[in-house]
């Protein structure tokens, strides 16, 4: 059996490229990343999805990228060349579409499905309230898409979780074992969160921002519609302004000058337009994983109210810098109670300094999971030995995977063939 080297090569599968200033997501990759580099890992970033205006420069950060393509076996001949000793999957589809693959022409690679947040839990918990009910843990049970992301899970040699929310949810309900996963949170510089932040006088009105293609956003613009004029009706002079990437036409129609609800769009520094503002409003009434905008006003040191789902994952709502309340009529009440308390809102700023340094300092989590992935990398046959489900969901699962992905490719030479054919 050939012996299993240390990780000096990286290569991350992602869905999309990095946008930090678009998403939370972005943000996130784009710091697993860094934290690959700071190893002096050669680092490879690669993903089927089409450039964008606002990814980063990844050139510019030291780290190769490379364009590949679904259902394709270039991508067979692209990781024997670079050969990498740890493969990062950005959420699990990528690990449903190219595991086999890695599984097949690297099998000595460690397997990584960096999970962003549950997608099922996002997708059980909307779906609820579009059907005006409570979510149940049932809902999961019951989800195809929780099949899929829990089996790319047991699949995966380690699986990072960005929530301990969730690593309780997965190993009370799915029986995930402990190995399985590790607590990779969001990594925050020392640096940042000990910045200087403005005081209660040199700020004022709301804000709140997400990116638009995100549907729990979208929906908490359509909650701070429906609850903004009874706030406005108490605070006459404030506004609420909304920032997001990505702004579709439905959302730019909401603005109302009269009213002060202001559509702004895209943001150019979003750490600027939180650091200005009095309170970060966010009626989340579903989603999963930690929220980016709240932890981003908490880095601007703006209070915030939000929702139980909003702090999930965060700290309880005790400690939570600001309120976390989940009817609309408390949280226009406390929108406004905060608002024009001095006290009440700059007790709530102190207390986000230790929260951020407590749960997201990245000189802590950081080395933690670096030390995780050396210990995995170097005890992996012993761990995979003892994945008998993911040995097995190996087995049948992504047997079939491959062979759907290899029809694919047929039927496309196939139509490549019939075109030329025919000209």
């Amino acid at each position: 059996m050939p012996s299993i080297s240390s990780i000096e090569k990286v290569l991350v599968i992602g869905y999309v490229w990095p946008e930090p200033n678009s998403s939370a997501a972005g943000s996130h990759i784009l710091s697993l990343l860094r934290l690959f580099k700071a190893q002096d890992w050669q680092v490879t970033f690669a993903t089927p999805a089409q450039t964008t205006e606002h990814m980063v420069d990844l050139e510019a950060e030291g780290i190769t990228s490379k364009e590949i393509s679904l259902n394709c076996d270039s991508f067979d001949q692209f990781i024997q060349e670079i050969s990498p000793d740890l493969v990062v999957f950005d959420r699990f589809m990528m690990e449903e579409q190219f595991g086999w693959r890695v599984a097949k022409y690297c099998p000595d690679a460690l397997r990584v499905i960096d999970t962003e947040d549950l997608q099922s839990l996002r997708g059980a918990r909307e779906q609820a309230i579009k059907e005006s009910r409570d979510f149940k843990e049932i809902d999961l049970l019951t989800s195809d898409l929780a099949k899929r992301e829990i089996s790319a899970i047991y699949r995966a040699d380690l699986a990072l979780i960005i929530s301990d929310f969730e690593i309780a949810l997965l190993q009370r309900l799915f029986n995930l074992p402990e190995q399985q996963m590790h607590y990779t949170p969001f990594l925050l510089d020392s640096g940042r969160i000990k910045n200087p932040v403005k005081s209660y006088d040199e700020r004022k009105h709301f804000v709140t921002i997400g990116n638009f293609r995100h549907a729990p956003n979208w929906d908490s613009v359509q909650t701070l519609r429906k609850i903004w004029p009874a706030i406005r009706q108490k605070l006459p002079e404030a506004e609420l302004h909304i920032y997001g990437s990505y702004p579709p036409k439905k959302a730019t129609q909401l603005n109302n000058d009269k009213l002060g609800f202001l559509v702004k769009g895209w943001a150019e520094d979003a750490h600027k337009v939180l650091a200005e503002a009095k309170i970060c409003l966010a009626p989340l009434r579903f989603g999963a994983g930690i929220k980016g905008k709240l932890v981003d006003s908490m880095l601007a040191g703006t209070p915030s109210i939000t929702t139980t789902i909003g702090a999930e994952g965060i700290c309880s709502a005790l400690k939570w810098p600001g309120k976390v309340v989940d009817s609309e009529k408390q949280f226009v009440e406390q929108a406004i109670a905060l608002y024009n308390n001095e006290i009440q809102w700059t007790n709530a700023q102190q207390r986000i300094a230790e929260l951020l340094s407590q749960r997201f300092d990245s000189s802590i989590h950081g080395s933690a999971l670096i030390e995780r992935l050396n210990r995995h990398k170097a005890e992996i046959s012993t761990i995979r030995q003892k994945n008998f489900i993911g040995s097995m969901l190996n087995f049948h699962s992504l047997r079939s995977t491959e062979f759907m992905s290899r029809w694919i490719e047929c039927k496309t030479r196939l139509q490549s063939f019939q075109k030329e054919a025919d000209s």
